[in-house]
């Protein structure tokens, strides 16, 4: 039996994780569930949007599977997103973007798995704002020490980029690769011009791909990989990048299989993993029983992967396939008139999955 933390989430959340949970026990996963709460909902009741309990049942679990949060614009409360990816040291984003008949899409069976470092390059958060004391003082130092120099009216964003952290995602890469019967590596990066960052990037992922030659490894520069992404992308197969080229990549793989809505997600640590739609909490859909629930549902698929749990996670996945394929039960974003009256619910469209299980 594996503990599972339910993080309902909010706006749309409560619906999708309901019908994701319906599914994973569809397939007889042995699986004991702590429903928990976090976002607005339960900031509005007790004054935090991420309690106490809710942390503690997430490092007590074997993994967590997690409905969207609300990040507020501007103002408010911090992403919990990033938050829990920070508190936990989850230093892998994977991204899976996988083609599934019935969706969508300008491209056929694409199957390629984004690695993507989740803890430092510039969304490490280390920045100063234009006009402060120590952005001026940092500016200062920087103009005293570089012949390039920066105006006094500018922000600065600090991109670290180690060994450890390089080597940690590059090997957790390898090792997915290996487990999951993948071909190849490709590490990506701008160690052209950014040679000190970047570079460091590469020349690592070099090392780590010397220690694993029995997977394929190779390179490519950011922006000639999204090039190559969008003309042959049946050429890719798992691929590490820094923080930021990896947001972007990940998204733009999405965007072959269909978007979002079929994108699941995770973010994996040493002790955690939790388990996510990558797409919003549409708050505007709340309780209107409308919204697709595969992304999440798929993210489930790929918890009872990680743990071990093989056969329950290919059931889910060739029943959410089937359904999509069939293009009968499937909410109105997955018909081919948005508008189509036949269209059901998200509640509806787990029932149809759950029929499919065997």
């Amino acid at each position: 039996m594996k503990k599972v933390t339910l993080v309902t989430g909010d706006g749309i959340g409560p619906e999708i994780a309901e019908a994701a949970r319906r599914c994973v026990e569809a397939t007889g996963a042995a699986i004991e569930w702590d429903e928990q709460q976090a976002g607005t909902d339960v900031m509005e009741a007790e004054g935090t949007p991420l309690p106490d309990r809710t942390v503690e049942s997430i490092r007590q679990a074997d993994a967590t599977l997690k409905a969207p949060i609300t990040t507020p614009v501007g103002t408010g409360f911090r992403s919990i997103n990033v938050h829990l990816r920070q508190y936990f040291d989850l230093y892998v984003c994977l991204r899976p973007s996988k083609s599934y008949k019935g969706v969508r899409s300008k491209y056929d069976d694409i199957d390629l798995v984004v690695v993507r470092e989740n803890t430092e390059d510039l969304y490490a958060g280390i920045e100063f704002e234009k006009g402060t004391d120590t952005a001026g003082e940092l500016i200062n130092w920087i103009n005293s020490h570089s012949k390039r120099k920066i105006t006094p009216d500018s922000g600065i964003s600090i991109k670290p980029i180690s060994v450890a952290g390089t080597e940690r995602i590059v090997q957790f890469a390898f090792d997915y690769a290996r487990k999951n019967g993948r071909r190849k590596v490709t590490s990506v990066h701008k160690a052209n011009i950014m040679k000190y960052s970047d570079g460091l990037w590469l020349e690592v992922s070099r090392e780590v791909a010397k220690k694993n030659s029995d997977i394929e490894f190779e390179d490519r520069i950011v922006d000639n990989m999204c090039m190559q992404l969008v003309q042959k992308p049946e050429l890719y197969d798992v691929i590490v990048l820094p923080n930021l080229y990896g947001d972007i990549v990940s998204d733009l793989c999405a965007g072959l299989v269909g978007g979002l809505g079929v994108a699941p997600g995770a973010n994996i640590g040493k002790n955690q993993a939790v388990f996510e739609a990558t797409h919003g909490s549409a708050p505007k859909y709340k309780g209107l029983n409308k919204v697709n629930p595969t992304a999440l549902i798929l993210s489930a698929a790929l918890m009872l992967g990680y743990l071990n749990m093989r056969d329950e996670a290919d059931k889910l996945e060739n029943a959410v396939a089937a359904v999509i394929a069939e293009g009968k039960d499937v909410t109105y974003d997955m018909k081919p008139d948005r508008d189509d009256p036949t269209a059901v619910g998200t509640s509806e469209m787990a029932d149809a999955i759950i029929a499919k299980i065997k």
